[in-house]
């Protein structure tokens, strides 16, 4: 299973969720940043629908495969303070 983890840091003037490098946009406060962290968390765990999804490699072939709905990341949340 996949593990996904949202780290509250601070960035950019104020405080952030980071997830693979990837940071949220800026959230004035700790507290605002963790809660937005905790429902983006929770909803990435919630089962959607099964789907065929389209895409294209790095060498512009596309691709088809269907995607798993229930095939959903384990989450979680690190917050250093």
């Amino acid at each position: 299973m996949t593990r996904v983890t949202y780290e509250i840091v601070e960035h950019d003037g104020g405080w952030a969720y980071k997830v693979d490098g990837v940071f949220s946009e800026p959230f004035p406060t700790h507290a605002a940043a963790l809660k937005a962290a905790q429902t983006a968390a929770a909803e990435q765990r919630v089962p959607g629908h099964s789907e065929e999804i389209e895409f294209e490699d790095e060498k512009g072939q596309w691709h088809v495969e269907r995607a798993s709905g229930s095939d959903r990341p384990d989450t979680s949340v690190k917050d250093k303070e």
